[in-house]
């Protein structure tokens, strides 16, 4: 029986598909060659020429890069549909786990790739390293927060901070840990809320189950500061403050990996534009895209 598909897409959930028409007259010989020009310029297989759609699982802070990305790659792909499931890394590495269907997992942290192999789910010799982050302390322009950054972050009034199975909350843990606020752990993203909210003198934290929706929080207002990535301050310039931009020394590096992830349902069309999608991901092309939308692509 085929996989599960995600009966209701999230609301980041992004699809993105062309027509795949062409003009009238053209030789077979000269569409071959348009075929082999594309291939070259994205470093693309003609498989993927064939029309079929593909499953990519992306953490919710990759969501506005990744539909200029797929937009991209579908002007000499207009046959691939890319479907876009955003969310928290967890949440995406549990649905997989739970059996929904998915080519590609692009993760916001190390972790949930790391149980993605260790569980047999990935295709061999797929992962990659694609991005660095980092992590911010954000507010309102013009809030009056006497917050400056983590050190201080208990005298606000209310946080956004994601929970700890979402990678942007683990950071923060991590982050506190090292600045001696949270007690010493093996597992930061074992720390409750509630254990954040003690060691910071009772303030109020709303949890969210993703970085977007942190972002949301801290842009509406409910909350007078969050931690979210420096990425997701893309388009919000003009209404949110950066308070601290975090080092890599309290939180580690925020590295994006990027695999196949196994799919015995999919055909050998859909296998080949997943694994040219993937490629495209890691060309030169989208690198500038990637570094236009504020992450680092300086990774090894």
């Amino acid at each position: 029986m085929k996989k599960r598909v995600l009966s209701v897409l999230l609301a980041a959930v992004m699809v993105f598909s062309m027509a795949g028409c062409s003009g009238g007259g053209s030789s077979s010989e000269s569409s071959d060659d348009t075929a082999a020009s594309a291939s070259e310029d994205s470093g693309s297989s003609d498989a993927a020429e064939e029309e079929t759609e593909i499953q990519v699982f992306i953490a919710a802070s990759l969501n506005t890069v990744m539909t200029e990305i797929a937009e991209l790659y579908n002007e000499d792909h207009p046959n691939v549909k890319i479907t876009y499931n955003a969310d928290s890394s967890g949440t995406l590495l549990t649905q997989i786990q739970e059996g929904y269907e998915c080519d590609i997992f692009f993760s916001a942290a190390q972790k949930q790739m790391d149980d993605l192999e260790a569980d047999g789910l990935m295709v061999e010799g797929t992962r990659a390293n694609v991005v660095n982050n980092q992590v911010v302390v954000v507010t309102l322009k013009d809030s009056g927060t006497s917050v400056t950054g983590l050190e201080n972050l208990g005298d606000a009034e209310s946080i956004a901070l994601a929970g700890g199975s979402v990678p942007v909350g683990r950071y923060t843990r991590q982050a506190l840990v090292n600045l001696g606020i949270l007690p010493e752990t093996d597992d930061p993203a074992s720390i409750t809320t509630e254990e954040v909210s003690e060691a910071l003198g009772g303030v109020e934290i709303s949890e969210q189950d993703n970085v977007s929706k942190v972002l949301t929080a801290v842009a509406e207002g409910s909350c007078e500061v969050g931690t979210t990535y420096y990425s997701d301050t893309y388009g919000y310039e003009d209404d949110l403050e950066i308070l601290q931009t975090v080092s890599y020394d309290l939180t580690g590096d925020v590295i994006y990996p990027i695999a196949r992830v196994v799919n015995e349902e999919a055909d050998d069309a859909q296998n080949a534009a997943a694994d040219d999608f993937l490629k495209f991901v890691l060309s030169d092309e989208a690198k500038a895209v990637f570094d236009s939308y504020y992450f680092d692509t300086n990774v090894e």
